[in-house]
């Protein structure tokens, strides 16, 4: 069985590694701001309810929105962000976050059901 690295094989040149490896922030998916250190896979119309496709969303993006819609509204809604942010919270919310860091963190809002 081959070797996968071989012990003699000439060292490689830091700076060059640092510079291919710095990867491209992708925009989150509600606010669209880039995204931090932690990405959050997000569901936009829930698994329970048959939903494949994942977006890329900030942990306190995520939670706002499973705080404030059922999973019913999020299948009702679907990939159509824009109908997410019709409401008056998320926009609100929305408007709140744009000026914060990428890795900010919150605990959100209690639900109000």
């Amino acid at each position: 069985m081959a070797r996968k690295h071989s012990k003699h094989m000439p060292y490689e040149d830091p700076q060059a590694a640092e510079e291919q490896d710095v990867p491209q922030a992708v925009p989150c998916w509600l606010c669209g701001r880039p995204t931090g250190t932690t990405i959050v896979w997000h569901h936009p119309v829930p698994k329970s309810r048959g939903g494949r496709d994942v977006v890329p969303m900030h942990p306190v993006c995520q939670q706002t929105l499973t705080t404030n819609f059922t999973n019913s509204e999020l299948q009702r809604a679907g990939m159509d962000v824009d109908s997410l942010l019709a409401n008056p919270t998320i926009r609100k919310f929305v408007d709140w976050v744009a000026k914060k860091d990428p890795d900010f963190t919150a605990s959100p809002a209690k639900k109000t059901r």
